[in-house]
């Protein structure tokens, strides 16, 4: 388990029946390897509600609404089109760069990992998009790294809602509606 993991579980243990994720067939639709820090997290956790506010997506959640495949298909068909209007954050400009969603917000905010060329997976990083509007932040964090930095308050997003996250902590595993 990654210390930022063991952190997250040190402040809300996970539930008590892990996830089992086809990652093969995750990662063949994404047609990258994924972090192994979010494999563990979702083992560990599932799709998952935090605090109320900030949604992990899951590759087969039960949950359709926070499957990570299909809203890796629907963002990316959707910054395609902005991106004709809009210019794309500075970190998207090289060469073989790419954004994948791993988690969303109950605003519409969008937290991606940045993919670059050359760059492991586990060396990915987070962005965050506001939800209708073009301002991004970068954070040198992997998912797990930002989800416990955010939960302890030591992370600062001027994207993110100034409640997030709740003085004590919320956490809800995401089931089929």
């Amino acid at each position: 388990m990654t210390p930022s993991l063991e952190h997250v579980t040190q402040l809300i243990p996970p539930p008590s029946d892990p996830r089992e994720t086809d990652w093969d067939n995750a990662e063949q639709a994404l047609g990258v390897q994924l972090p192994t820090d979010y494999k563990e997290l979702i083992h560990a956790y599932g799709g998952s509600s935090w605090d109320d506010y900030l949604y992990v997506l899951e590759p087969g959640c039960p949950n359709d609404n926070y499957d990570l495949i299909e809203w890796e298909d629907q963002q990316t068909e959707a910054l395609d089109g902005l991106w004709e209007f809009e210019k794309k954050p500075v970190e998207l400009e090289e060469e073989g760069s790419r954004v994948i969603p791993w988690a969303s917000t109950d605003n519409g905010e969008c937290l991606y990992w940045l993919v670059r060329s050359g760059r492991q997976p586990d060396d990915w990083t987070v962005m965050v998009n506001e939800a209708r509007g073009d301002r991004w932040e970068h954070f040198p964090y992997t998912c797990t790294q930002f989800l416990a930095s955010a939960l302890t308050g030591d992370l600062r997003s001027t994207i993110l809602s100034s409640r997030f996250p709740l003085p004590v902590h919320a956490f809800r595993q995401l089931h089929a509606v």
